[in-house]
């Protein structure tokens, strides 16, 4: 580990990403502390750029970002087209060579190493401990949520905390060193940052690490490691971020997805169209193929949707009656007629429509509609590219890891746990819960609350899928016209809550065993 390393910066992105350069260096990029980090610009520049990185096609930018978990009942992909990696993520039979999915490695390792050059050189800097300290806490939640994302969706992986060699190979920690490190990370983060610290959108803060640090508890509990001790911790990590008064449920649920940094984002990685940083996931990769916008001469721009990725039949079929499930769900299809101008209106499953599926409402707009721009007859404009930001942690989720991790703690929920998961209730237009359920019975309620509150979001159905090990319950709920499933891994799909280690990275490190199944 003698080799010195240095970060290329060819911006100075300060705390948001105006300008923004996309990046050109190999993601395990080097720092020469003789050249960099002398100043609190210096560092404030460098852990900007880590952001940065998650604000690409290749992160956080595309809907790359969740192939690994169409395995979930709340993801599927039309059945042709050119969506073939994430058709086979969805068919639960995902290879290691699998194209776009390996973005799930390099994204994270690219935060990982840049967060390590932070850690390892902040103190060198001439500055005031507080901000030193600030930037450092944000390196350290940013490598504790990479790693988060690595474990959850590779199992094992090297645990690199320190600038390191890039021909090292090292070999692969168990996942119980993994979340030890990521847990350590999460507490690093809060102790360090300063009581002067500004909450600031798109930058992490001691609540968003205490709150992503109740979902790795709560995620601690389940599988692989079974440990429900953590239900206690995960309990606790949450209510702190309760009762601190930070963040609040926005009254109109549709909103959240059509205006950036609310006051329940918790944590968000932003984007800027005129930066090179675009949010691709909203817009057209929402939209039905067939779904075509007026035509130029008529004051359109003639797109068509991308059809990425919808809904399974029955995951839209079971979704409660309320207004978040009329928000979320698309179900009238606007097929354009040959005029280019008028649009005849036909349900989701009509034999006029290729996929006949529903799709999402939620994710069409983008920043106040700078994805598609519509009436309910007609589309007006359609675009890839928006300035969405994107809600990593929403309040929501912290107060239902609370419900359920309270619950599980006590072996039966609490007052607390009810109101909890009533406020997500409520403002989705649902009654309060049924009181005197078992613990089992509130946990599962909750599982079902997260699954339609943030469905279709970042993967976080697949995890819980993943902890809580449903892949058997949620294939014998599919409906037949789905992308079929190969019958063995149907029969005994135990071996498809990892994704393979991409396929490079194995020539790479020739020690490594594949993961099982694959």
């Amino acid at each position: 580990m003698n080799t010195k390393y240095f970060i290329l910066f060819t911006f100075l992105v300060m705390m948001f990403f105006t300008g923004c350069q996309k990046l050109t260096e190999d993601p395990k990029g080097t720092l020469s502390p003789g050249t960099y980090f002398k100043t609190q610009s210096d560092l404030d520049a460098s852990v900007a750029s880590i952001y940065e990185r998650y604000a690409h096609d290749y992160n956080y930018g595309f809907t790359t970002r969740m192939t690994s978990c169409y395995g979930s009942d709340d993801l599927t992909t039309d059945p042709a087209l050119n969506k073939g990696d994430m058709r086979e993520f969805d068919e639960l039979n995902g290879s290691s060579t699998t194209g776009s999915y390996g973005q799930q490695w390099t994204g994270m390792w690219a935060g990982i190493y840049q967060a390590n050059n932070v850690i390892a050189n902040y103190q060198k800097v001439n500055s005031t401990d507080d901000l030193k300290n600030g930037a450092a806490a944000q390196a350290y939640f940013i490598r504790a949520r990479s790693y988060y994302m690595l474990v959850r969706t590779f199992g094992p992986v090297p645990l690199i905390i320190v600038p390191t060699d890039v021909n090292a190979r090292p070999a692969r920690d168990d996942v119980s060193t993994i979340y030890a490190s990521i847990v350590s990370d999460l507490q690093t983060a809060i102790n360090l940052f300063p009581a002067s610290f500004q909450i600031t959108a798109g930058r992490a803060n001691q609540w968003s690490s205490k709150a992503l640090l109740a979902d790795v508890y709560l995620t601690m509990a389940g599988w692989p490691l079974n440990e429900a001790s953590n239900y206690a911790l995960a309990s606790a990590a949450a209510n702190d971020v309760i009762q601190s008064g930070q963040y609040s449920l926005v009254t109109d649920y549709a909103t959240v997805f059509s205006t950036n940094n609310s006051t329940e984002s918790v944590f968000t990685f932003q984007f800027n169209v005129a930066g090179g940083t675009a949010q691709r996931g909203f817009g057209l990769s929402a939209v039905p193929l067939e779904e075509v916008a007026i035509d130029a001469a008529f004051g359109g721009n003639g797109n068509s949707g991308w059809d990425d990725y919808y809904p399974e039949i029955n995951f839209f079929k079971n979704a409660p009656k309320c207004n978040r499930t009329d928000a979320t769900f698309y179900t009238t299809i606007k097929l354009r007629n040959d005029d280019k101008k008028t649009f005849t209106l036909v349900p989701w499953n009509s034999n006029l429509t290729h996929a006949q599926h529903p799709y999402y409402k939620k994710f069409r707009s983008g920043l106040n509609g700078d994805g598609v721009t519509e009436t309910d007859n007609t589309i007006i404009t359609m675009n890839a590219s928006t300035n969405k930001a994107l809600d990593v942690i929403r309040y929501p989720m912290v107060l239902l890891d609370y419900a359920e991790a309270s619950a599980m703690a006590a072996n039966a929920p609490t007052a607390a746990g009810y109101a909890a998961i009533n406020l997500v209730r409520q403002r989705a237009g649902l009654p309060i819960l049924t009181p005197g359920l078992s613990a089992t019975v509130f946990r599962d309620s909750v599982v079902y609350e997260r699954a339609y509150e943030f469905a279709g979001e970042n993967g976080v159905r697949w995890f819980d899928v993943v902890r809580l090990q449903l892949l058997p319950k949620i294939i014998s709920q599919r409906a037949s016209n789905e992308n079929p499933i190969p019958a063995g891994i149907a029969a005994d799909p135990s071996s498809r809550y990892l994704a393979p280690i991409p396929q490079n990275e194995m020539y790479r490190n020739p020690t490594w065993v594949q993961n099982a199944g694959y």
